[in-house]
């Protein structure tokens, strides 16, 4: 087996693990083996090999990989999913709000909860609200006033 066919596999491997892992670190390794892979095709000794993997590995770590970080990685904590992403938004009530019935359910996304008021006060079916708050599986709403 060829020395650059070792330097492929190896790349070749190191891709396959940055797709398991998605950390960017890999992947900068990956780089570093392609270029020795290169390096070993066109004659170069097992030094050189050697030190243009650590240079591009360690070049793709300082710039390519801050890059890939900030651009690629959408796992932003910012980010709101689920019953979360909620809070802020429009819904209509679909029963009416009352704590002294302790009753009340608003439809969001045709999805019906349970739903009280902020302040505590009576909210009629078919008023539009605005969620301000998620406690488990019971949303905290606010009238929306409408202007005429």
């Amino acid at each position: 087996m060829q020395l650059y066919q070792i330097w492929l596999i190896a790349a070749l491997a190191l891709i396959i693990f940055e797709i398991f892992s998605a950390t960017f670190g890999a992947i900068c390794f990956a780089i570093g083996a392609g270029f020795s892979a290169l390096a070993a095709g066109l004659g170069l000794n097992l030094t050189w090999q050697i030190v243009i993997f650590a240079v591009v590995s360690l070049l793709t770590f300082i710039f390519l990989r801050p890059f890939m970080m900030k651009f690629l990685d959408r796992k932003s904590k910012d980010v709101k999913t689920n019953a979360d992403a909620l809070v802020g938004r429009k819904a209509l009530v679909s029963e009416r709000i009352d704590a002294s019935q302790h009753t009340g359910r608003v439809a969001v996304d045709g999805d019906d909860w349970k739903a009280v008021s902020m302040d505590g006060s009576i909210i009629e079916k078919g008023t539009e609200v605005e969620i301000v708050k998620l406690d488990s599986i019971i949303l905290t709403v606010k009238e929306l006033k409408t202007e005429n």
